[in-house]
């Protein structure tokens, strides 16, 4: 998989798909439904680039692992390198696009692994774990702290957030981030999840927005 970078001066350059690097508990009624106090600074994990699946084809889930939980997330896209402490204009001239996503949770094996202090790889890092829809431009999107993401579930409306009520908005979360490890072009960001996450199931229709701007049709296989 790979993604389509256009510079401010019209040029264009084809980068490869990277690591994922999300943030958990970034929307504090979802950390209230699982039961989980808000960090006191961004709680960062990372996804290998090798659990990507598009959306757009379906995608399937484990069916020998326990609950799969779904996680409508806001993506976002890096298309020029960041390290250490880059200003607002160079995160926001970095910025390449934004699309809805699946983060996909083994409920149950979290579980077990939050208990013993383990790390959550295995619950979050597995073939399929990240479902991405197609991105739309950066600078599509005007306004980061207003931009919508919505779930539907078999004609049931599951998840409804919004950026405005992200802990940490997504500019200070991307210099956060370089303030620990470098992004490169081709990285992609999941920036949290609303609440209202459940399980998913074969066969579940679902229909997954970046409000206003995208739009698009699934079916889990």
């Amino acid at each position: 998989m790979s993604y389509q970078h256009q510079y401010r001066d019209g040029t264009h350059i084809h980068f490869p798909l990277g690591k994922v690097v999300c943030i958990g508990r970034n929307y504090a009624e979802h950390a209230k439904e699982l039961n989980n106090p808000l960090p006191s600074e961004p709680l960062l994990f990372i996804k290998p680039g090798s659990c990507v699946v598009p959306l757009d084809e379906g995608f399937s889930i484990p069916a020998d692992r326990g609950v799969v939980h779904y996680e409508a997330e806001i993506a976002v896209l890096i298309g020029k390198p960041l390290s250490r402490t880059p200003n607002r204009e160079e995160v926001l001239d970095a910025i390449s696009g934004f699309a809805p996503a699946l983060d996909l949770t083994l409920r149950d094996v979290q579980a077990k692994l939050k208990d013993k202090g383990y790390p959550w790889e295995v619950a979050k890092a597995f073939d399929g774990a990240c479902v991405l829809a197609p991105f739309v431009p950066g600078d599509a999107v005007e306004d980061l702290t207003d931009i919508g993401i919505r779930l539907t579930i078999n004609g049931e409306l599951r998840q409804d957030g919004n950026s405005g009520a992200m802990l940490n908005p997504i500019v200070p979360m991307i210099q956060h981030i370089c303030g620990h490890f470098s992004l490169q072009a081709g990285d992609v960001l999941l920036t949290g999840t609303p609440a209202g996450v459940g399980p998913l199931h074969s066969g579940d229709e679902l229909l997954l927005e970046l409000v206003g701007h995208s739009r698009f049709a699934s079916r889990v296989l």
